[in-house]
């Protein structure tokens, strides 16, 4: 018997319909840092009040910093999600690109923009 050396079209669509929950799920999180660092909800005094005090100052730069971060990594999953959603597209997700083998199922039900397999990745180390 011949090891498998891509997924069928049913794995590929299980697949891909964890990453579309993912994906939105992670553009609904994005949407919510990029809003925090715009203060485009309308909620706050941020605007009106006057500041006085130099720690709260400090805190909203730094808590604008840390969404800022947040915001940039979860965009950047957001791209690895769609990236995978590409692959899906060529029949070439799941296919670890150090091996050339499969990645397993469990692997990419767990990291689903994944392009390494375990042993791989731990290669890496």
């Amino acid at each position: 018997m011949s090891e498998k050396t891509r997924y069928s079209d049913a794995e590929l669509q299980e697949f891909k319909d964890i990453i579309l929950l993912k994906l939105e799920k992670a553009q609904r999180d994005y949407d919510i840092f990029k809003s925090s660092i715009m203060h485009s909800d309308g909620n706050d005094t941020q605007d009106t009040s006057p500041t006085f005090k130099v720690l709260e100052e400090g805190a909203a730069t730094l808590s604008k910093e840390e969404a800022s971060k947040l915001a940039q990594r979860q965009l950047k999953f957001i791209q690895h999600l769609q990236a995978a959603l590409v692959r899906i597209e060529n029949k070439t997700y799941g296919i670890c690109r150090d091996t050339g083998k499969l990645i397993s199922k469990e692997r990419l039900r767990a990291v689903p923009h994944a392009t390494l397999s375990i042993d791989a990745k731990n290669l890496q180390r």
